[in-house]
């Protein structure tokens, strides 16, 4: 049975090993090799340990394994990851991360959720209630520029104080 739990800093490694293999994978079907290559080089941005530390991200696990993970910043209502073990796609991992995520937000009392979605996750976010706002170059830390699509998603009225 799959589980949610917090994330811990000591795992950053592990989980952007997963995000790195999801980047290789899952993403090649709507970027260039070049872009793929530099994407999944780059570190884990120093905004994890913040984020981690103050308990915005949701590991999904299995059996003591992880199989993907989600990060919700809790200052800003951004959707900052969601990434799941590519071999695991399909199982409703993602789905299970995002409802993790909605209740974390509804604690907050986000009126909303944001994010920047890559093309080929879009499809997946937009069945998860995102509205696509904008095409966006999105500059990712690593130095290139990634087309992406900003994203939005009006949380239930009855999550909103």
């Amino acid at each position: 049975m799959i589980e949610l739990r917090m994330g811990n800093i000591p795992e950053i490694p592990l989980l952007w090993s997963l995000r790195t293999r999801a980047v290789r994978q899952l993403c090649a079907s709507h970027y260039s090799p070049e872009q793929i290559e530099v994407w999944s080089e780059s570190p884990p941005p120093e905004s994890y340990l913040r984020l981690f530390a103050t308990h915005c991200a949701l590991v999904a696990e299995e059996n003591g394994q992880p199989l993907g993970y989600g990060i919700l910043d809790r200052q800003t209502g951004e959707l900052i990851a969601l990434f799941v073990e590519p071999a695991q796609a399909g199982r409703g991992i993602g789905k299970r991360l995002m409802e993790g995520l909605e209740a974390m937000a509804a604690d907050e009392h986000f009126p909303q959720l944001y994010l920047y979605s890559s093309l080929n996750a879009a499809d997946f976010y937009r069945a998860m209630g995102f509205v696509a706002v904008r095409d966006e170059a999105y500059e990712h830390p690593s130095g290139i520029t990634l087309r992406s699509l900003y994203m939005e998603r009006t949380m239930p009225g009855d999550s909103v104080h």
